[in-house]
């Protein structure tokens, strides 16, 4: 699965750059508050407007402080996957059954330096496992392969059973490594430049796709 991020497209063109990416499975949008990190982009109104300009399903990533006062307006306003971050959540349990209760499928990120093992009890709760590539907060980051470790072992537990869950990474994924992140086992690629920073991006994720297929 390939979700091109719309922090690397062209803001004032938001509907044109998604049909740019129809092929993709779902569209990434990053929300930062500029306090959970360094950075400000986007939020609800521009994700309901967005609702309505494709049929892409939305893979909301919020970067935010107090997601669990948040992260539920995304889900009512038709997210089809919500992921927060377990270094904000008060309380990622009752966040991830509130998320699913309002329509949307729950996600959770890590930080690259937030271990996987104090949380696997609490991935039992949600739908997705976001393991950051660099630190959350810009674009255009190099990729941290040490971060695959933690992809691994969410792999293992997913394959023996322990969890149900899609296994996803965010930052830095392009051609050089999304590779070594699928052999790693991920299934669903954000990718934001390395899509969107192309003559065709359409065209870009589909070589991104099959390199994943080729090296899963």
């Amino acid at each position: 699965m390939i979700a091109p991020s719309i922090l690397s497209a062209d803001f004032a063109r938001l509907a044109d750059e998604a049909a740019a990416v129809a092929s993709a499975d779902w569209l990434h949008v990053d929300v930062m508050d500029a306090h959970f990190v360094p950075n400000l982009t986007i939020g609800l109104p521009v994700v309901k407007s967005l609702r309505k300009a494709t049929d892409l399903p939305l893979d909301c990533h919020l970067m935010i402080d107090d997601p669990d006062r948040w992260a539920i307006g995304y889900a009512e306003a038709g997210a089809y996957n919500v992921t927060v971050h377990v270094e904000a959540a008060r309380d990622p349990v009752a966040l991830a059954k509130d998320l699913r209760a309002a329509g949307a499928k729950a996600g959770l990120s890590l930080k690259p330096g937030t271990p996987l093992e104090p949380y696997v009890d609490v991935l039992k709760h949600y739908d997705t496992l976001l393991v950051m590539s660099v630190e959350p907060g810009f674009g255009g980051q190099s990729f941290m392969a040490e971060v695959l470790d933690k992809v691994r072992a969410a792999r293992r537990l997913v394959d023996t059973g322990h969890l149900r869950l899609v296994v996803e990474i965010d930052g830095g994924i392009n051609e050089d490594t999304i590779e070594q992140a699928a052999r790693a086992g991920v299934d669903c690629f954000v990718a934001g430049s390395a899509v969107y920073d192309a003559a065709d991006p359409g065209a870009a994720l589909e070589r991104l796709r099959e390199q994943a297929a080729r090296a899963r």
